[in-house]
């Protein structure tokens, strides 16, 4: 995945390439992380209006944790700071299993939509409520529908001030909400004057030219479950790991139907029955672990720390 890319840097951060630590061969541990929301928070619902709807997270976070731990799997969490506001025990439930836990922001809003104080106070609004429940620190931040774009560059500073070691919030295609097609699809470091960063891109393949998204969301659930397979044996046998993201809801497809916007409404409920098989069959054929994992690897934080960003003090 050594390639060409037209961008050197993303807002005040140089762009700088580091190749991962070389894995033995057919051990290669891939990434699995899940956007840990309920239903109707990634729809574009005002945070104001959530005790509308009917709450289904706790019946899909037991399903989720029984698939890991049959999978003998850990994985990331992004975590809504609202969810650890009004559900803390199901927070703890995650991290009491050894599950990483990261920060999804407190409200699920788009990020180019908000100033930079009020992304600033829900970062750290999200933080200390995640840290407040799981009683360890946290790492890690996905931004709500990946929504840093070119408006919004002055959150990766925002970030890294808030002494995160890693983002996992720029998807390299484009997409109604940001074009990050130039930049770098394998993982990297984001390197200002004050501070570093690694980001963690989601992870593509790259076919005639273009970078084509199969590993999570809609994408997981459109692309045929043998397709998807290949695809991550063609990245391990690249040399990097499938960066992979699931949503809670996209495991039930049971939830409510509500009428939504197309541009909503196709990716939310298309396939929704396809989810759990394509999982559990990514699970019994490859080798998962938690995002932190990818630090030592990219020579950022010590093994040791990486393992204590996933266990309790």
């Amino acid at each position: 995945m050594n390639e060409d890319y037209s961008m050197e840097s993303l807002g005040s951060f140089k762009i700088i390439e580091s190749p991962l630590a070389p894995s033995e061969p057919g051990r290669m541990r891939n990434i699995l992380t899940f956007d840990f929301e309920d239903w109707y928070q990634g729809l574009e619902i005002p945070c104001a209006e959530w005790s509308n709807y009917e709450d289904r997270l706790e019946r899909v976070t037991n399903q989720i944790l029984e698939m890991l731990d049959t999978a003998n799997t850990r994985a990331t969490f992004f975590v809504l700071g609202k969810i650890a506001e009004t559900n803390p025990r199901i927070v703890r439930r995650l991290a009491d299993a050894g599950h990483e836990i990261g920060t999804h922001g407190y409200s699920h809003s788009l990020i180019f939509k908000m100033t930079p104080a009020q992304f600033a106070d829900e970062l750290s609004r999200s933080l200390k409520l995640i840290e407040d429940c799981i009683g360890r620190s946290v790492i890690g931040h996905r931004a709500a529908y990946f929504s840093i774009n070119d408006d919004s560059l002055w959150a990766l500073d925002i970030i890294a001030e808030h002494g995160l070691s890693y983002d996992t919030s720029i998807f390299p295609i484009r997409h109604y909400r940001y074009d990050w097609t130039t930049t770098p699809r394998a993982p990297y470091i984001l390197r200002n004057a004050k501070n570093e960063l690694v980001e963690i891109p989601i992870s593509t393949l790259s076919i005639l030219g273009r970078n084509v998204p199969m590993f999570g969301g809609f994408y997981l659930r459109f692309f045929p479950r043998a397709l998807v397979r290949k695809a991550v044996k063609m990245l391990n046998n690249q040399g990097y790991p499938a960066v992979v993201y699931v949503h809670p809801w996209e495991l039930d497809p049971k939830q409510p139907k509500i009428s939504l916007p197309y541009r909503l409404g196709l990716p939310h409920y298309w396939r929704l029955g396809s989810t759990e098989g394509k999982l559990r069959s990514l699970l019994r054929r490859f080798s998962f672990g938690p995002a932190c994992e990818i630090l030592p690897a990219i020579g950022r934080v010590s093994p040791v720390a990486a393992t204590e960003a996933i266990m309790a003090k």
